[in-house]
């Protein structure tokens, strides 16, 4: 295996690791995003795996950092800036919003 698979590799399991302090809400549809994301991106070119990998350490520390502050009520992810939306397909905005209409629904726990 390359040395850039080791990261990749190296990467989703710390992702996955670090989901397990997740809402199982949010874990099992974090969980699965990525698993679909990172099989999604398996054939790339290296540019683009440099932007990928950019963007997924991204994401990690942002929620390690978030899980880290153990306040009562976690505040988990950001908001999109308009900008960035707008460099999105559309078949990315609608993964977006089927992901955001998962995320917002009563969890098992909740009932």
């Amino acid at each position: 295996m390359t040395s850039q698979g080791v990261r990749v590799r190296a990467l989703y399991k710390a992702i996955l690791k670090l989901h397990r302090g997740l809402p199982q809400n949010f874990k099992a549809i974090g969980d699965q995003y990525v698993k679909d994301e990172f099989k999604r991106h398996k054939n790339i070119t290296s540019a683009e795996a440099d932007v990928f990998m950019t963007e997924w350490t991204k994401y990690y520390l942002m929620i390690g950092k978030q899980l880290s502050q153990r306040k009562q009520k976690q505040t988990i992810g950001v908001n999109m800036s308009p900008e960035l939306l707008d460099c999105f397909s559309d078949e990315q905005i609608v993964q977006l919003m089927e992901l955001k209409s998962e995320s917002v629904k009563p969890s098992q726990e909740d009932s």
